[in-house]
């Protein structure tokens, strides 16, 4: 939808009496066309004002999240739509999550002080959703908007500045505005709804955890993925579920933070307990969708799920997973290089994926750049920042994964579900567990 800039202007918005000669305004046409075969409408007569129209924020088919905010505005939150109702839904469902990825949390994370309390303001009544539009809302309080001031004249490198510009012509500086990690509050927020969904019906549970730090490697055989838990993986400020290297990974952190650098990492993400038959063939694949999600988050550059790259190295006969029957006579894989997904559609094995976030580009280090007039520069960045993102991403990257397949279940149940199913082949999509029990009575 589009909307209107109000009278106070964007960054770099030209004045309505100049808009008209403005290279926003202008149109360049093409010497082989003539007047007489192109036609330029003429404008209209009321008052020039500078429309922006802006798309991206909204996720999911049939359980839809928008989310809103900038990181030095009002707050930030996101309106899920589509949620079912008469689920036990309460702020301290999102709080706990939203806890986990709060900045100020310890040393290896930005100092920003924010307790990202949240707030639902429609959407339930009695402790139960309704089924109507549920927003929930985070107060900003600890914004800092002149720590910003040089970003106004000059862009950061590797960052969205540029592109912002190059793209709208205007950009909200403080913060990054949308661009910044703090547009994710909205993300958990939802994605706890979805976890709890996909808990409750069909017992599904979604872990993720940092195998990666710079040059610190978790090796893979260390982490048992079918009995990893979060106590394990929240026991340390790093989150990573092994003690030794989780000591490694923050001390490779604290090294660039006192020089003022950062570093990247990976983030191992798990799904345990999903049904069978979630995703759809050709172009709606499961991993297609779940590589979607998780590189729509910032500072994403790489996704892998199962073998990954190192499949590449394998022959057919080393790659298959050969099926099998378990002992509840149920078709089992003995190995799970797939990650879970064949054919774009869940197995009913752990599905597993990795996802690498590059180093914070907002570093206090002096680098070149070019300001918005167009000219070389040096540049120092202020503000608050992450020497390592990874992790503070591992709740957001569970998100966007709970996300994807709360949306995926919804769609199963709707097309698959409605008509007696051949229980030879297919599976129930909700858990026999006491607490669904309990959620669907």
């Amino acid at each position: 939808m589009a909307s209107f800039v109000p009278t106070k202007q964007f960054l770099g918005a030209p004045s309505s009496t100049d808009i008209g000669s403005s290279r926003l305004g202008s149109l360049q046409l093409p010497s082989k066309l003539s007047s007489s075969n192109f036609h330029v409408p003429s404008r209209p007569s009321h008052p020039k004002r500078l429309e922006i129209q802006a798309a991206g924020s909204t996720f999911g088919n049939y359980f839809r999240v928008t989310t809103f905010g900038e990181s030095h505005g009002g707050g930030v939150g996101c309106i899920i739509d589509g949620c079912p109702p008469c689920l036990p839904l309460s702020e301290s469902d999102m709080q706990v999550e939203l806890d986990r990825r709060r900045p100020g949390q310890s040393r290896i994370t930005t100092p920003r002080k924010e307790t990202d309390t949240c707030k639902i303001s429609s959407g339930t009544a009695d402790g139960l959703t309704t089924g109507s539009p549920i927003k929930i809302e985070v107060p900003n309080t600890d914004q800092r908007g002149n720590d910003y001031s040089e970003m106004s004249l000059a862009y950061r490198p590797s960052h969205a500045d540029a592109t912002y510009d190059f793209k709208y012509g205007v950009r909200s500086v403080q913060g990054g505005g949308r661009s910044s990690a703090r547009e994710t509050i909205g993300r958990v927020a939802a994605g706890a709804v979805a976890k709890k969904i996909l808990k409750l019906y069909s017992g599904a549970e979604v872990l993720a955890y940092v195998s990666q730090v710079h040059q610190v490697v978790l090796p893979e055989d260390l982490i048992d993925h079918q009995n990893v838990t979060l106590e394990q993986i929240e026991s340390n400020i790093v989150r990573c579920p092994d003690p030794e290297y989780a000591e490694k990974m923050i001390a490779a952190i604290d090294a660039v933070r006192v020089r003022g650098d950062s570093v990247g990492g990976v983030v191992t993400c798990i799904v345990r307990n999903l049904p069978r038959g979630l995703g759809t063939p050709v172009f709606d694949k499961l991993e297609a969708e779940l590589a979607k999600a998780c590189m729509s988050l910032p500072a994403t550059k790489g996704f892998e799920f199962g073998s990954g790259f190192a499949g590449t190295f394998m022959t057919g006969s080393e790659h298959n997973d050969e099926f099998y029957m378990d002992e509840h006579c149920r078709i089992r894989t003995r190995t799970n290089r797939s990650g879970g997904i064949q054919g774009g559609i869940s197995n009913g094995e752990v599905i597993n994926m990795r996802i690498g976030f590059k180093p914070t580009s907002t570093i206090s280090r002096k680098q070149q750049t070019v300001t918005r007039d167009k000219h070389e520069t040096e540049l120092i960045a202020r503000g608050r920042h992450d020497p390592c993102v990874v992790p503070r991403a591992v709740p957001m990257v569970e998100a966007m994964v709970a996300l994807v397949l709360v949306d995926q279940l919804m769609a199963q149940y709707s097309q698959c579900m409605m008509f007696p199913i051949n229980p030879e082949l297919q599976e129930p999509l909700q858990s026999l567990t006491p607490e669904s029990a309990e959620v669907t009575l």
